[in-house]
């Protein structure tokens, strides 16, 4: 089978297209041949050596991927060979909260950047024929941290989401379907429109407006959003604190922005409560599967690339000029 391995952490030229043996499921454990995976901005970190959590040097990348069962270890129980599945972000994350920093795929364990993988039954979830394997192989980072970053949120409250990424996509189009009226962030009149395209009640061009949290409350009449999906960090969390209401939550999802961090008496006042999320678990993804089917909701694809094409999907994804997922497909 070909795979990818990160030989040389700090670029993609230090990706490697190798070829190696086909696994074999040990007891417990299933082959999944991979139809597709996507990128996370996680990817992107790793690959340049900016993510705190000891990346090493040879692993297989990526953390999201769908296929088709093609073979079956003793034991197993929860899916047949010709099944379709989705994996689990966190490996051992089945339900409850979150606990403890476990291995994570392309750090401390080889990830989905393969023909074929083996895998314990219980990190994958079973993929209606509803759902196309591109659109499955875009959730289990970016969709599910959007589903825990909005958990709690049901009609007449308002979100706020920040830019055109994964994750806040995935926020606008599960905040509608959850009743909720969305505020979004951007930089562009063009992203503006795909947003409003996509469901967002008001867009605010941060460029325009560079202290968007006064224009998010004159949108609210003075009372502010009830959660803020906030990717950017300590370069958006100031406007963060400033835009959600009084006893609101700001979701910590991301650290894309560089800045300026919000003082004491600023979170004090705004008496609203600052989640770090993380991710979310194997039921969070079966949960989530369940919602888009209900609501026949489509990830939003920004591009697509052949698996032998993948250094391609990692230089346009790297370029973060997107609207939507990258997605690598092979095996169809």
């Amino acid at each position: 089978m070909k795979v990818y391995r990160l030989q040389k952490i700090g670029s993609i030229e230090g990706l490697e297209l190798c070829e190696e043996p086909i696994p074999t499921p040990g007891p417990g454990e299933v082959l999944v041949r991979i139809v597709a995976t996507s990128l996370n901005y996680r990817d992107l970190a790793i690959l340049n050596g900016s993510l705190p959590f000891g990346a090493q040097d040879g692993r297989v990348p990526l953390s999201d991927a769908s296929g088709i069962v093609e073979a079956v270890g003793t034991g197993v129980s929860r899916f047949a060979v010709g099944d379709r599945v989705v994996n689990a972000f966190v490996p051992g994350w089945v339900s409850g909260p979150f606990r403890e920093f476990a291995t994570q795929y392309g750090l401390q364990l080889d990830g989905w950047s393969s023909e074929y993988r083996t895998i314990d039954q219980q990190e994958l979830v079973a993929l209606p024929d509803s759902i196309s394997f591109e659109a499955a192989a875009t959730l289990p980072c970016a969709a599910v941290t959007a589903w825990s970053a909005l958990k709690g949120i049901g009609p007449h409250q308002r979100v706020l989401t920040q830019g055109t990424g994964g994750v806040s996509l995935f926020a606008v189009q599960l905040a509608k379907a959850a009743g909720a009226q969305v505020i979004a962030t951007t930089s562009s009149e063009q992203k503006a429109a795909q947003l409003r395209d996509l469901g967002a009640d008001h867009v605010i061009n941060y460029l325009e407006h560079p202290n968007w949290s006064e224009a998010v409350r004159a949108l609210t009449n003075g009372r502010g959003v009830d959660r803020v999906v906030e990717v950017g960090g300590p370069g958006t969390l100031m406007q963060s604190v400033k835009a959600v209401a009084i006893g609101g939550q700001v979701s910590l999802v991301g650290i894309l922005a560089a800045g300026e961090m919000p003082g004491f008496m600023d979170i004090f006042l705004s008496q609203a409560r600052l989640q770090p999320i993380a991710t979310g678990n194997r039921q969070d993804l079966e949960d989530l599967i369940a919602t888009l089917a209900r609501h026949d909701l489509k990830p939003v694809i920004d591009s697509r690339y052949a698996f032998d094409d993948a250094s391609s999907a990692w230089r346009r994804f790297a370029a973060r000029n997107l609207f939507g997922k990258v997605v690598i497909t092979q095996n169809l």
